[in-house]
């Protein structure tokens, strides 16, 4: 995903919430975010705290062996999704709830894994001038209610629509930031698949516009290539 179309990403997280749950059903076909996951850290009973959960992706990928997941938006109708698909798993070790990502309703060091997929970056494009104090602030809040141990990871878009990374130009400051914090990262291919060229052509063009139809890949499938960037930073003991 690439959030560069800034205004309409604000009209789709507060009133689109099942077609954005449409789209990322079909994104990472392969699922290599859950594999490069587990490559980096073991989630096995651990407290998850996830930050910028949208319609509860990661929190469904990760509840099934975590000790307990709590995620947060911003977006009240986002979360009707999220919260609806995690009681369709069984689950009970998860909670959902209304949040700013620099303000988290939880105390010191409550967990041990805090994760925010595409959703840090919102700090950052939504906050033109102050970009660096607001970021800034949300990966405090991230360090704070971790435990001594612990684990921050990020996920974020390097590029919708091409088979290796091309970070978004409005984006490489900010990684650059993470990598001065001492993140490590690495990426992985996230691409969509869709069930035909009508689902593709109205769910591209829904997020990214009509301009990324040109990308969508016509073959044996319906595909639509991505690159997605994992980032990670351990807290010390």
């Amino acid at each position: 995903m690439n959030p560069t179309r800034t205004p309409e990403h604000r009209e789709i997280y507060a009133h689109h919430a099942d077609q954005y749950e449409l789209l990322i059903s079909r994104e990472d076909f392969e699922s290599n975010i859950f594999r490069k996951l587990n490559e980096l850290e073991t989630f096995d009973e651990k407290d998850v705290i996830e930050l910028g959960t949208g319609t509860g992706r990661l929190a469904r990928m990760l509840a099934p062996t975590a000790k307990s997941v709590h995620a947060f938006d911003a977006s009240p109708h986002m979360l009707a999704v999220a919260a609806a698909k995690l009681r369709a798993t069984g689950l009970r070790n998860w909670r959902v709830a209304v949040a700013d990502h620099r303000r988290l309703p939880l105390p010191d060091r409550a967990a041990d894994i805090a994760i925010s997929g595409w959703g840090l970056v919102y700090l950052v494009v939504w906050n033109e001038k102050t970009w660096e104090r607001e970021l800034a602030r949300g990966l405090a809040e991230m360090v704070r209610v971790l435990r001594p141990g612990g684990s921050i990871i990020v996920l974020e878009t390097l590029g919708t629509g091409h088979v290796t990374p091309q970070p978004p130009e409005n984006l490489v400051d900010y990684f650059s930031v993470l990598e001065q914090q001492g993140f490590s990262s690495s990426w992985v291919r996230t691409d969509y698949r869709f069930e035909s060229l009508e689902e593709a052509e109205r769910v591209v063009s829904f997020f990214f516009g009509e301009a990324m139809l040109d990308e969508v890949v016509h073959d044996e499938s319906i595909t639509l290539p991505e690159c997605t960037g994992i980032w990670q930073l351990k807290i010390d003991e």
